[in-house]
């Protein structure tokens, strides 16, 4: 008779229901083909099991087959609508298909039908916490503590859910209450100690500073908690709180005295004596230089103390401080000198005051009856890292980069065979706009030390610049697997330069398929690196690392606000722009195949097929061994399916929108956040992207012309919803004025920046806005023209972006005559040249002597 509840058609009779444990036992250790064969025993004989035809369904999503299983899973959910395993086994495929939401679902189906089910408790916390629903992890957790009040790490689950739920008074209480009743912890416990550190950050959170240090001492007594920097920088910290300022600067002297080079442990020392580095008066000032010479005396080995006063100097005292520091750092030999002092350059005083002092030492050490030697009272290797510095000092200014070329010609005179002074030679060049000449020199600098990673990548960094991309990923083979291609391993590292680089490559070559691949293989890879913290939500409180754990819950938020992310949204964005203005682009960006071409194709797939099989047949492993998953083939290897999706404003809101919520300072984020927001005529986001864009540079020429578009968009709109036009009509103003007209507004925009390239060529665009590219094709191009007067300050870039906009938009016939003005305008540029006089150049560099070889290549190259 079955039990009292429970559904005849789950009960099993003693075999088969001995058989299911097994099961999931099997599943469990990833016995996924033994626990297949078990499954279909069962249903061989009872096939309206549901618990069993849902694990079926689940073993199959294991083993790759996914649509299988998927509808295995809910055809046993139907089976036995009040199975908890069913529900749990559904949760289970959605947590997979990362469709945590849905899980969360299916997860509280289950719980309704065993409410106890601490494996189903602990899966539904660990996804609160992973779709930061922190109500709901808070819940679980505190469920799962009163069913197993004795294991430690529910206590410390239900803390950090309290901590992250801003309910640090409950968090605190939770964590004393821990700490009294816990027993018999032996001596030096690193897990222990970590439970103490994370509820001294909760007392300091609170700004319990009182019970804070009451805490630190004790635990410095007893020797409790072994991190004692941590704990040290804690009391500091408190009692600088406490305002106890004696006491408290003794410890951040101790701080110091550990390490001298830390810029934090200074600021918090200061911050104790009441001094802001950032607000400093004259008075203040002098303090504080006292204070840093008297550092200086007691750590002459230490950089900082001699770095910090540079910042808040200026003048002859600047000067007085900033001779010492490069004569030290060029006695050093250290390379990175100038990366160090670069952030002063922000100061043109401080700029020039550094140029002066490197002057001299150049005049000092040089021999003046020979400028290529060194004098004799002088050591080469001073000479050498002043003119490395100056050569980097002087490639900043686009006006000085012929002086920084010919000092590096000096230098390469004197050691030909230094690495970084190739390097910093095609810095230079590129910043001159031979990309060219500067990949030749890169790879010059590559071939001084075969056996060198980042030479290696930097020269293929270059390649890429110039499209070079077979011959870059050829370089970049030689540092990856051998038995995968360059690529695919780089984008398994998470290489996110390397994704950048050659989809800026692809882009400018037109392959806009390649582009896209490389551009959301990013955006896919953050999805990689949120979905592995999954994971950790139960390994760090199982470990005790609950403050690493909380950190790496905070920088989880913020995620996408980072560089390469938002450079590889923002890029694939302005692609799937462009493809909604002009489906043609589909079709262009797929290169013609010559019948060799083709042919060579099929025989390469046909070579990779064999691979495979002769691997298959090779392999003598056992069946539970062989059960691993293979490797995810590629569906779209050439990104045709990325490229031809139905919606491409739908594709580009989509890898936009993460970072909606987060606090992005970049203006091109919120440009083609509007881009894409007025195309799919969503007024009040593309008014919300204007208005965070006008926030960070009101007067920025992209933001100019996007502007007139709203404008002119929303002048065209008739019968708008009432709340947006409200909206929009309280709104607009702040963005262009109520008396002014298109042209008006355009014309004032270009007056109130006379000489400006940026807004000369952003007016140009204006008036294609307003009138159309064919209306305005003859006034924009005289526009675009006056970028070539003397008085105009024309840098490569904008010039690159004019010549795009001539050939592009407005499909100028003087668009040859502006490549050609823009090559005698910069003379050392490449970037004007055609392609076919590129490859000329390169060809010409590759002819000349290049520096020897200082080890010959390995074969384990």
């Amino acid at each position: 008779m079955a039990p009292t509840g429970v559904p005849a058609k789950r009960i099993l009779p003693q075999k088969e229901s001995t058989l299911f444990r097994t099961i999931l036992q099997q599943y469990e250790t990833k016995q996924h083909k033994k626990a297949l064969k078990s499954c279909d025993q069962i249903l061989k004989k009872f096939p309206e099991h549901g618990e069993t035809t849902s694990m079926k369904g689940l073993i199959l999503t294991n083993l790759q087959k996914k649509e299988e299983g998927l509808e295995l899973v809910k055809k046993g959910v139907r089976l036995d609508l009040t199975s908890h395993i069913c529900w749990h086994v559904f949760g289970l495929v959605h947590k997979t298909d990362r469709n945590y939401e849905e899980a969360l679902k299916c997860y509280a189906q289950a719980l309704r039908f065993d409410k106890d089910n601490i494996n189903i408790l602990r899966d539904a916390s660990n996804l609160f916490m992973q779709v930061r629903n922190y109500e709901g992890a808070q819940d679980a957790r505190f469920t799962l503590l009163k069913l197993r009040p004795t294991l430690r790490q529910g206590w410390l689950a239900l803390a950090v859910a309290y901590h992250l739920n801003d309910r640090l008074e409950d968090a605190q209480s939770l964590l004393m209450h821990y700490l009294r009743i816990v027993k018999n912890v032996p001596d030096h416990d690193v897990e222990h100690s970590e439970v103490m550190l994370y509820y001294l950050r909760v007392l300091y959170d609170l700004k319990r500073w009182n019970d804070a240090l009451e805490f630190i001492d004790l635990n410095v007594q007893y020797n409790s908690i072994i991190d004692r920097v941590a704990l040290l920088e804690y009391r500091a910290r408190v009692l600088s709180a406490l305002g106890r300022k004696d006491e408290a600067e003794e410890e951040w002297r101790r701080l110091i005295k550990q390490n001298p080079d830390c810029y934090e442990y200074y600021r918090g020392f200061l911050s104790n004596r009441g001094i802001d580095l950032d607000k400093l008066t004259d008075e203040i000032r002098a303090e504080t230089l006292g204070l840093f010479k008297g550092f200086c005396d007691e750590y002459p080995k230490s950089t900082t103390p001699w770095r910090i006063p540079l910042d808040i100097t200026s003048g002859d005292e600047f000067k007085e401080l900033v001779k010492p520091y490069l004569q030290k750092g060029l006695t050093r030999g250290i390379p990175s000198l100038f990366a160090d002092l670069k952030s002063l350059y922000v100061n043109s005083e401080k700029k020039a005051i550094i140029q002066e002092v490197m002057e001299g030492f150049k005049d000092e050490y040089r021999d003046q009856s020979n400028p290529s030697k060194v004098a004799d009272d002088a050591s080469p290797a001073e000479y050498l890292w002043t003119l490395y510095f100056l050569a980097q000092h002087y490639a900043t200014d686009p006006s000085t980069i012929s002086t920084s070329l010919s000092l590096l010609d000096t230098a390469l005179e004197h050691t030909p065979t230094l690495p970084e002074l190739h390097m910093i030679k095609a810095r230079a060049l590129k910043r001159a706009g031979d990309y060219v000449r500067a990949s030749v020199n890169m790879e010059n600098a590559r071939k001084l030390d075969l056996q060198d990673r980042a030479l290696n990548s930097k020269s293929a960094k270059y390649m890429f610049r110039v499209g070079m991309i077979e011959e870059a990923n050829t370089l970049l083979g030689m540092f990856t697997r051998k038995d995968t291609r360059p690529a695919s391993d780089l984008e398994d590292m998470q290489c996110f330069p390397f994704l950048i680089q050659e989809g800026d490559a692809w882009t400018r070559a037109g392959r806009l398929n390649l582009a896209l691949k490389r551009y959301r293989a990013v955006d896919k890879t953050y999805d990689d690196i949120e979905d592995d913290q999954l994971d950790f939500h139960a390994y760090c409180v199982r470990k005790y690392t609950l403050n690493a754990y909380v950190d790496m819950t905070f920088y989880m938020d913020s995620l996408r606000a980072s560089p390469p992310y938002e450079r590889g949204a923002i890029s694939a964005a302005r692609i799937y722009v462009r493809l909604h203005d002009d489906s043609s682009l589909v079709a262009s960006s797929i290169p013609q195949q010559s019948v060799s071409e083709k042919k060579a194709k099929k025989k390469a797939k046909r070579a990779e097929l064999k691979v495979q099989e002769d691997a298959k047949k090779g392999t003598g492993a056992s069946d539970d061994k062989a059960e691993a998953p293979a490797e995810k083939k590629d569906e779209d290897p050439d990104g045709m399916k990325l490229l031809t999706a139905p919606d491409p404003l739908e594709q580009a809101a989509k890898v936009l929108r993460p970072m909606e919520h987060l606090t992005v300072t970049s203006i091109g984020f919120w440009i083609v956040s509007f881009d894409v927001a007025i195309r799919r005529k969503k007024y009040l986001q593309a008014l919300k992207a204007l208005r965070h864009a006008k926030a960070i540079a009101f007067d920025d020429a992209q933001l100019h012309t996007r502007i007139l578009e709203f404008k002119k968009t929303i002048s065209s709109l008739e019968n708008l919803p009432s709340p947006m036009s409200t909206v929009i009509a309280e709104a607009l103003p702040e963005l262009f004025p109520a008396e002014s007209s298109l042209e008006g507004y355009n014309s004032d925009y270009m007056q109130k920046h006379p000489g400006s390239p940026g807004a000369i060529l952003g007016g140009a665009r204006g008036l294609v806005v307003i009138r159309g590219a064919a209306g305005a094709q003859e006034d924009a191009t005289e526009l675009v023209f006056q970028l070539l007067r003397d008085e105009t300050r024309l840098d490569i870039q904008t010039a690159l972006d004019a010549l795009q906009f001539l050939e592009q938009e407005l499909k100028s016939p003087r668009t040859e005559e502006f490549r050609s003005a823009c090559s005698r305008r910069f003379p050392l540029s490449t970037t004007f040249l055609s392609a076919e006089e590129q490859a000329a150049v390169r060809t010409e560099m590759e002819k000349s002597a290049a520096p020897e070889e200082s080890k010959p290549e390995l074969d384990s190259l």
